[in-house]
């Protein structure tokens, strides 16, 4: 009987049936106790099922147990894997423990083992993330030759990530992503355990991020998406994946779905995932920022920060907004004097419209030109953020004719990666430099297509904006946008949300939620109720 249960915890295992595995192995632990590598995979299913106390207490008896036996390279690297999971549960002092132990353990060992090279990556990883890259990628590239020496798929995997990470930091992207889309291929071949593959998964989409790779992303988002899928009870990874998906979402303007996603990683954070908290809530409040949620935003902000990292450079922007503009400025500019280059090109967009609205023109034009030229190269979504950042400042310098020539430019490169608002903000920034070049009409063009593309995202802070820049105001005697009343239009008509998404070029998700809008408004219940007020009110005929 024993024979058997643990033959069907093993086959639950590697077909990757995790509450069916912890279910068989922990049965068969009971009956009749477990090898020590049956053990440690007791222990990852715990850990991929957000079952984090069982998961260490498991690695914690495997470890043991390969002591018992005189398996020393076994109990390191046992060792090695607490000190990682410890930390990342916010543990630091019980992982340093384990560290010491597992360095001990090493140092007494006759012959070299691979368990040398797990043990590097604590500390490389504490070397990239404390601020000295150099360090990082020189551990790293250690316990990478250590895997290949040892011919250990997990180990050289890891070293690689590492390496390429860390090459990215120093700033060398396109060399640090080579690394990456090479050990993308074997997680995705599936020579790699489970663990390490969502751990290189995720790191590997954030340095698409800090590299604004987006069509790596989007591959690599989709895989990771696939991947977690095919793995439904898992909880470890599954915040960060839907972290992820919602970062793609708000870029592309599909903000109803990323609130959704973003629900799933917040609950996922909770039971399991601790590495989504960072996204799920800095995303948050990147939602409510762009929506004008502002309270809201910076209790998102907070949540986010209590992770350690800051939640930049989203709160600089609310501050700004309220007009703590210096506020903001020490904020970036501290968090600039601290970053290594990929993050430094994260926030320098925001520094353009930060220090300009402090009115520091040249600090602004400094942030601009370290960004780089729009006409430079780069992936796609870098030279629509450079190209954006060039013409607000040049704007600013006096110089619309030249802010107009790549506003343009950047709207299209905006256009081309389907991303609604950043193209929005760059019709904005081409009906101000028309507004001063002296061609009111198409300054008018300009303004009403970004006016009508901040509503249909319930961008309220940017429709505001362009409100104030055309002089116009919202009257409560017709509180509907353009579009809305558009919709209000064909809903008078009979139409129904399919029809009305065609006829408008809309998702029925977007159209649907004009309609809730409108009724809300309109203080109506119904479809029937807001096309009756809205012929009495006279907002349609």
């Amino acid at each position: 009987m024993l024979a058997t249960t643990l033959d069907l915890g093993r086959s639950a295992f590697f077909e990757h049936r995790w509450s069916d595995a912890l279910d068989c192995l922990a049965r068969a632990d009971t009956e009749g106790g477990l090898p020590p590598q049956d053990i440690e995979l007791v222990a990852s299913v715990a850990m991929l099922l957000g079952k984090e106390s069982e998961g260490v207490a498991y690695l914690t008896r495997a470890h043991d147990e390969y002591v018992t036996m005189g398996d020393i390279a076994g109990a390191a690297r046992c060792a090695a894997w607490l000190v990682l999971y410890l930390m990342n549960l916010g543990e630091p002092a019980r992982g340093s423990g384990w560290l010491s132990r597992a360095k001990q353990l090493v140092d007494g060992m006759d012959d070299p083992t691979e368990a040398e090279g797990y043990l590097l990556i604590p500390s490389a990883l504490g070397a990239l993330y404390g601020g000295n890259p150099e360090a990082g990628n020189e551990l790293f590239g250690r316990a990478l030759a250590v895997g290949q020496r040892f011919h250990d798929r997990d180990l050289t995997a890891l070293g690689q990530l590492g390496v390429g990470t860390a090459r990215i930091a120093l700033g060398f992207p396109d060399e640090g992503l080579e690394f990456l889309d090479d050990v993308m291929v074997s997680v995705t071949a599936g020579e790699v355990s489970p663990i390490p593959s969502g751990i290189i998964y995720c790191a590997v989409i954030g340095s698409c991020r800090l590299t604004l790779d987006v069509k790596r992303a989007h591959e690599w988002t989709a895989a990771l998406a696939r991947w977690c899928g095919q793995q439904p009870d898992m909880v470890m990874f599954s915040g960060q994946c839907q972290s992820h998906r919602a970062e793609l979402f708000i870029l592309h303007g599909a903000w109803e779905d990323a609130t959704a996603a973003l629900r799933i990683a917040q609950d996922r954070s909770r039971h399991g995932d601790p590495e989504a908290v960072w996204g799920a809530w800095y995303l948050q409040g990147e939602l409510f920022r762009l929506t004008g949620r502002d309270d809201e935003a910076m209790a998102a902000y907070a949540k986010a920060a209590e992770t350690g990292f800051e939640a930049l450079p989203g709160l600089a922007l609310v501050l700004a907004g309220q007009g703590k503009e210096p506020q903001a400025q020490s904020m970036l500019r501290r968090a600039l004097s601290l970053s290594d280059p990929a993050n430094r090109r994260r926030l320098l967009p925001a520094v353009v419209d930060v220090e300009l609205a402090a009115g520091d023109v040249k600090a602004a034009r400094a942030a601009a030109d370290e960004f780089g030229s729009p006409e430079g190269g780069g992936m796609p979504l870098e030279q629509a953020l450079a190209g954006q950042a060039e013409a607000t400042v040049l704007l600013a310098e006096g110089k619309p004719h030249a802010s107009l020539s790549v506003a343009r430019k950047a709207w299209r490169l905006w256009y081309s990666l389907e991303a609604p608002y950043g193209a929005a903000s760059c019709r904005v920034l081409a009906g101000r430099a028309c507004s001063q070049l002296g061609d009111p009409d198409s300054a008018a063009m300009e303004f009403e297509a970004a006016k009508d593309e901040f509503a249909d995202l319930g961008a309220a802070p940017a429709v505001a904006h362009v409100l104030e820049l055309t002089g116009e105001k919202r009257q409560n005697s017709f509180p509907l946008t353009s579009r809305e009343l558009e919709v209000l239009q064909l809903v008078a008509s009979g139409h129904a949300n399919r029809t009305i998404a065609r006829e408008l070029y809309l998702s029925e998700k977007t159209v649907a939620r004009h309609v809730s809008n409108i009724l809300s408004k309109l203080a109506v219940p119904s479809r029937t109720a807001a096309t009756g007020y809205a012929f009495e009110h006279g907002l349609i005929h």
